[in-house]
């Protein structure tokens, strides 16, 4: 049965290269959006969707790219990686996408990207941060956020150095970006000196963590560090405040979601949560102007909205360049060249990531927003 699926997987791949390209039209440039659009995270692919639709009707309404509009393409993968392959061949087979901005989950990126990578397309994620998505010598592969390894040792160290907790418990959802962010986290601990009390992961979908709780208050945790998504870290820290534990709960750019104050039940239960995120590209200076028109168009371009944004602006800029959409081309222009962007400039070094990653922590307040911690 291995060989005859192996065959059959080989056969698709021939037959792929074998066939002609689907039919495009002349005066447009395919380009597609994938993420989670249904689902637990469906606000992640909201905020992926809206900031690269803005910018092609940004760049659309001054001309176009080599005077060619782009068409969008949305596929939705519900942070699932089996739906993100099949979401990642729709999108080249049957919209002959020249370009793919997403996934969202690192645990949808990293099996979709091999499909991009064959059949020779820029990928590029505004969100996905696992080290692995650009650990494995994928050239048409780039990302536009930092990765966990960076915003694990910025949560580390205000655990310790700020925080000044001795006593953490470190959690993850057993997802690839959840577990590996956690992990980075517990790696930059023990360069610290420190060690955790207790490492467990819990399940996506789960509701219930009093018991977990419990154990939180039989270690004495001083600090909780979360790794995973809103749905989950919203729950959690409601049942860790009814319990009484005074221990902050800290976690990374999953919770960067005003989904999360709802998934706590309301800002009196989401005060207080630290978390790591990317510098506010709201606050900005070169995207004050799109921040203006997302808001007046009604949405509130939080989290990975204005980094789709310029995810969008660099597409443009490499198939402006080299005049083309060949994902090899456009690959070695990244490579070698910086691009202005409504989040400043960003360039890339030979991985595929941002030479530089900006993470910092940000705390939820009691109005159900998030502030940068001085």
């Amino acid at each position: 049965m291995n060989k005859m699926v192996q065959f059959g997987g080989v056969l698709i791949s021939m037959l792929r290269l074998l066939s002609p390209p689907p039919a495009v039209a002349e005066e447009g440039i395919p380009i597609g959006v994938a993420g989670p659009f249904t689902g637990a995270y469906a606000a992640f692919g909201e905020q992926l969707w809206r900031g690269a639709e803005q910018a092609a009707n940004d760049i659309n309404a001054a001309g176009g790219i080599n005077g060619k509009k782009i068409e969008l393409f949305k596929g939705d993968d519900a942070c699932e990686p089996k739906q993100a392959l099949a979401v990642a061949n729709q999108l080249v087979d049957r919209h002959g996408v020249r370009a793919v901005i997403g996934h969202f989950c690192s645990s949808s990126t990293i099996p979709a990207s091999e499909v991009y990578a064959e059949a020779g397309i820029l990928h590029i994620t505004p969100a996905s941060t696992n080290p692995m998505v650009t650990e494995r010598g994928i050239t048409t592969l780039f990302r536009t956020c930092g990765r966990d390894d960076q915003q694990g040792s910025t949560g580390a160290n205000f655990i310790v150095n700020t925080l000044k907790a001795n006593a953490i418990a470190v959690i993850h959802d057993k997802d690839t970006y959840g577990q590996g962010l956690a992990d980075a986290m517990r790696t930059q601990l023990q360069r610290l000196g420190k060690k955790e009390v207790l490492y467990e992961g819990l399940t996506r979908g789960e509701k219930d963590f009093n018991a977990l709780v419990t154990k939180f208050k039989s270690v004495n945790a001083e600090a909780v560090y979360f790794g995973g998504l809103h749905n989950e870290a919203g729950p959690l820290v409601r049942q860790m405040k009814e319990q009484g534990l005074k221990a902050p709960l800290v976690s990374g750019d999953g919770i960067v979601s005003e989904e999360f104050v709802i998934a706590a039940g309301g800002p009196a239960y989401a005060e207080g949560v630290y978390m790591t995120f990317g510098r506010d590209p709201r606050k900005i200076k070169e995207g004050q102007e799109v921040v203006d028109r997302l808001r007046k168009s009604g949405f509130e371009p939080e989290g990975y909205t204005l980094y789709s944004y310029a995810t969008m602006q660099i597409v443009a800029a490499a198939i402006a360049a080299t005049r083309g959409t060949d994902g090899a081309a456009l690959a070695k222009w990244l490579h070698t060249h910086d691009v202005p962007t409504v989040m400043g400039s960003k360039g890339w070094d030979e991985k595929g990531d941002l030479k530089t990653s900006d993470y910092v922590m940000y705390r939820w307040n009691n109005k159900g927003s998030y502030e940068e911690v001085p």
